[in-house]
C-alpha cells in the first residue's frame, strides 16, 4: 500500500504526495554535497492553486490520474493487516538527495506497533513492563569499521531499563558481564548512549562472547526462543589453497557463521577438517567468498556436494550413532553447535530414511542449542 506517491521520475522528480496527509511534497536541490544536508521541501495540499506554479501541468495531471488509478484499485492502509503480514506499506523518496527519509522516519515512528511480550523457551511471557532488564541478541556484524576490524552485538531491550555498565547474567553461559561502550548506530553514524528501553536496539563491542539468541538479564536464569535455523539446499566443501591463509580463514568462516550469513557443518571423518557451508540459495556462497577476501585477505575455492536435503537428528547423538553404517543415499555430518545431522541426496532419500527410520524424529528446524544433547 503506497503511502507516498512519485511525482515524476529521474531527472523529473519533483516530490511525492503523502496519501495519509493528503498534502504535495516538493523537493527541491539543497545546493550542496548529494545527500549530506536535508533537501528543501515545500509541502502544499493538492488542490492549492499555487501548485501549477510550482510543478509542471503534465506531471501535476499525471499524478491525479495515478491517484485516482491507485484509489480505486488498491485497499487503505489497514494496521492490523500489515502486522498479519498481508499489506506492506511503501513509501518513495530519493536517498541520494536525502529526500523523503525524514518522512519515512517520522511515519515509522508513529506506526511501528509498541513493544511486544516476549515467549521464553519455558513458555514464560516477559512482559515489556518488567522491571528486570532483559535483551535479546539477534544479530551479530563483523567488521563494521574495517580500520578496527570491530565485531557488534545487537541487543534489542525487552523489559526493564538498560543503563549503561550495568552488569547482567548472560544466561547461556551463566556468567556475568558488563555491558560497556553501548551505541546507538543508524546507517554510518555511530553514538554512545547512557539509557535504554523496551523496543531499543543497543550496539555493543562482541569479543566473542555473544551468540545470535543469547538471552541476557538481570533477574533470573532463562532463555528466550531462538531464531530458528532452516534446512539448507545447497552444500559446497569450502577449501583453503593457501596453508599460511589458515589462521584467517578460520577466523573468518567462525565470523561468518555468527552473523548468520552461512551455516557450517563439519565431517566426521579425521581426514578431512574443512568445513561444509551450507545455504538455502547460491547467492550466500558468493557473499562468503567475496567477503573472506576482501575483510579476511583470504582466497578459497568451492567443491559442490551432490545433497540437496538436511536434517537434524532429533534424539542427539546416541540416536543418530544407531543409523550409522545403514544410511543410503545420505550422510552423517555435525553442525557449529555439534548437533547431527543428515545430508540427504534428494527428497527421495529422504523418504526411505523416514520409511527406514520410523521412530526417529528428522527436523527440518534446528533445535534450541541451550536444550539439545551435544555429547557424541
Amino acid at each position: 500500500c503506497p503511502v507516498t506517491w512519485p511525482i515524476g521520475s529521474g531527472d523529473e522528480f519533483a516530490g511525492v504526495y503523502d496519501r495519509l496527509e493528503g498534502k504535495v511534497m516538493l523537493f527541491h536541490s539543497s545546493g550542496s554535497a548529494r545527500g549530506a544536508t536535508k533537501a528543501i521541501q515545500t509541502k502544499l495540499a493538492l488542490d492549492d492553486p499555487g501548485l501549477v506554479d510550482l510543478v509542471r501541468p503534465a506531471l501535476l495531471e499525471q499524478l491525479r490520474e495515478e491517484l485516482e488509478i491507485l484509489d480505486s484499485v488498491v485497499d487503505p492502509l489497514d494496521m492490523d493487516q500489515v502486522r498479519s503480514q498481508r499489506q506492506t506499506p511503501v513509501w518513495f523518496g530519493s536517498g541520494y538527495n536525502n529526500f523523503g527519509v525524514q518522512q519515512f522516519l517520522d511515519r515509522f515512528l508513529q506506526l511501528a506497533q509498541v513493544p511486544a511480550p516476549r515467549r521464553s523457551v519455558g513458555g514464560e511471557v516477559v512482559d515489556p513492563l518488567r522491571r528486570e532488564f532483559t535483551g535479546f541478541v539477534f544479530k551479530l556484524q563483523a567488521n563494521m569499521d574495517p580500520r578496527h576490524r570491530d565485531r557488534i552485538a545487537f541487543v534489542r531491550v525487552c523489559s526493564g531499563r538498560f543503563d549503561k555498565d550495568m552488569q547482567v547474567l548472560h544466561a547461556r553461559t551463566g556468567k556475568t558481564v558488563r555491558l560497556s561502550a553501548p551505541s546507538k548506530l543508524f546507517a554510518q553514524r555511530r553514538e554512545t548512549i547512557e539509557v535504554a528501553y523496551p523496543g531499543d536496539i543497543v550496539g555493543f563491542i562482541n569479543p566473542g562472547a555473544f551468540s545470535i539468541g543469547d538471552t541476557l538479564t538481570t533477574g533470573s536464569k532463562f532463555q528466550f526462543e531462538g531464531i530458528p535455523s532452516f534446512s539448507p539446499e545447497f552444500f559446497n566443501w569450502i577449501r583453503n589453497p593457501n596453508p599460511s591463509k589458515q589462521k584467517s580463514f578460520r577466523k573468518g568462516i567462525e565470523q561468518l557463521r555468527e552473523e548468520g550469513a552461512v551455516q557450517v557443518l563439519y565431517s566426521l571423518s579425521d581426514f578431512d577438517q574443512d568445513p561444509i557451508l551450507a545455504a538455502v540459495g547460491q547467492l550466500q556462497f558468493e557473499v562468503v567468498q567475496s567477503r573472506l577476501e576482501t575483510e579476511y585477505g583470504v582466497e578459497v575455492s568451492y567443491e559442490p556436494l551432490s545433497y540437496s536435503v538436511a536434517r537434524w537428528v532429533a534424539g542427539g547423538w546416541p540416536t543418530a550413532r544407531e543409523m550409522e553404517g545403514r544410511l543410503f543415499n545420505a550422510m552423517l555430518v555435525r553442525d557449529a553447535a555439534d548437533r547431527p545431522v543428515l545430508l540427504c541426496k534428494n527428497k527421495w532419500a529422504l523418504d526411505s530414511l523416514v520409511e527406514k527410520f520410523p521412530k526417529v524424529d528428522l527436523l527440518a528446524i534446528a533445535p534450541p542449542v541451550a536444550f539439545t544433547d551435544v555429547k557424541r
